[in-house]
């Protein structure tokens, strides 16, 4: 399995619209390419000297190649949509990891 992490800080003054369009819209849209079997959203509980506050979106997918696939065929259409709507207000990095034992 791969898990797909998306880290994200976004601005206290666009918090709650952000928090909205992840909760309703946006991690729906990326469920509903079909490349994903599911999405967890969970807080970081480290506070940032930046401020704001960060969340990890961890998307699960069965394969390296079905992730690809993803970045060629969805994720800049995806990530243009928060651009344009959050700017710099919200700050993405993004990990990708390996399941390698559960217990």
């Amino acid at each position: 399995m791969i898990i797909y992490n998306v880290t994200i800080n976004i601005h206290e003054s666009v918090h709650d619209q952000w928090m909205q369009w992840m909760q309703t819209k946006h991690i729906a849209d990326v469920l509903a390419t079909g490349k994903f079997s599911s999405a967890r959203m969970v807080k970081v509980l480290i506070e940032e000297e930046m401020g704001g506050t960060t969340y990890s979106i961890q998307y699960t997918t069965d394969t390296k190649e079905t992730l690809q696939k993803y970045y060629d065929e969805d994720a800049p259409r995806l990530r243009d949509e928060g651009l344009a709507l959050f700017g710099d207000k919200m700050l993405a990095f993004r990990t990708e990891l390996e399941l390698v034992s559960e217990h």
